[in-house]
């Protein structure tokens, strides 16, 4: 664990104390239950003076952001409904701070971001990195190749997400038919060259599910692994997931469990959902995330996350 100066190098060490209790709300530690109807949120006391929930978790892709990458208009208007109500905002992303940066000015955010799957703290007032977890890349490369004798089915396609504050994403040849013009393009023995904060893994033919449990069993111990959307299997620093960055920013920014509503829609989110005092699965959530969720809202497109706000904070 990296960080950005002395002043908060109590806040890695907080981060990897943490990391053993956080990490306990994890995939396979979450209890399931039966799915909420959407649209119906279930009771909870409220304080006098202060929201039901005062901290708003969310996720990025997927959930607050459509399809075309954008925040709509009505969501817009929601996340203004928490402000004034005296609640706060939290993005929960696993893009890291450098790549999430452009959707927070669009939205004109302000304050703490738990970035690149809770592996890094941002300040996105500052734009200044607090918090940024590295990976051994002997040990991924290691897991890579463990992984592919697992599976017995050939060569994974690989991508890094190189080290802060860089975080350039340099993917291999074959990684994905439609490579962006940002994206860094290397041999895959290129990819270890240099320092870096996670993998990606990916392959054509067998299921994301199956290359996901394969890199667990081989990293159990090592290595955390989530599955953050289709085709990206995600190799990070052992105890690293949103609710240890979450757990971190809740309490710089005084926050409990109890106070936090969470949305999200991929596996990386199951302890993000996990943490929060009731979570929120979109309506194109993954079926694990849908089955732990206390209420399924409508779709990203459907601006569930708006859905869901304007019912808390229109009446307050």
């Amino acid at each position: 664990m990296h960080t950005a100066d002395t002043a908060d190098a109590s806040v890695s060490a907080s981060v990897s104390a943490s990391s053993v209790s956080a990490s306990s709300v994890s995939a396979s530690s979450v209890s399931t239950g039966a799915v909420a109807a959407p649209g119906v949120l279930l009771p909870r006391p409220r304080t006098a003076g202060r929201p039901r929930f005062p901290l708003v978790a969310t996720d990025l892709d997927g959930t607050l952001l459509r399809k075309d990458l954008t925040v709509s208009p009505r969501t817009r208007e929601a996340l203004a409904l928490v402000r004034a109500a005296g609640a706060r905002h939290l993005v929960v992303t696993g893009r890291p701070a450098a790549s999430c940066r452009e959707f927070l000015v669009a939205i004109g955010y302000r304050g703490l971001a738990v970035c690149g799957q809770g592996a890094q703290l941002y300040d996105a007032s500052a734009d200044r990195l607090l918090v940024s977890a590295s990976l051994d890349r002997e040990l991924a490369r290691s897991v890579v190749e463990r992984t592919e004798e697992a599976l017995s089915a050939g060569p994974l396609e690989l991508a890094v997400v190189t080290a802060a504050p860089e975080n350039r994403f340099v993917v291999t040849a074959h990684f994905t038919d439609r490579r962006r013009p940002e994206w860094g393009l290397a041999e895959r023995e290129e990819l270890w060259a240099a320092p870096i904060e996670k993998v990606l893994m990916r392959h054509r033919t067998v299921a994301d599910g199956l290359v996901a449990e394969a890199a667990e069993r081989v990293g159990a111990g090592e290595v955390a692994v989530t599955h953050s959307e289709k085709g990206m299997i995600e190799v990070l620093p052992a105890g690293t997931d949103k609710a240890v960055g979450l757990q971190l920013a809740a309490d710089r920014m005084g926050f409990t469990p109890a106070e936090t509503i969470a949305f999200g829609d991929m596996p990386n989110d199951l302890p993000l959902l996990g943490w929060a005092g009731y979570g929120v699965a979109m309506g194109n959530a993954h079926q694990d995330l849908m089955a732990i969720a206390d209420e399924v809202a409508p779709s990203h497109e459907e601006d569930g996350v708006a859905v869901v706000l304007e019912r808390l904070f229109a009446h307050p």
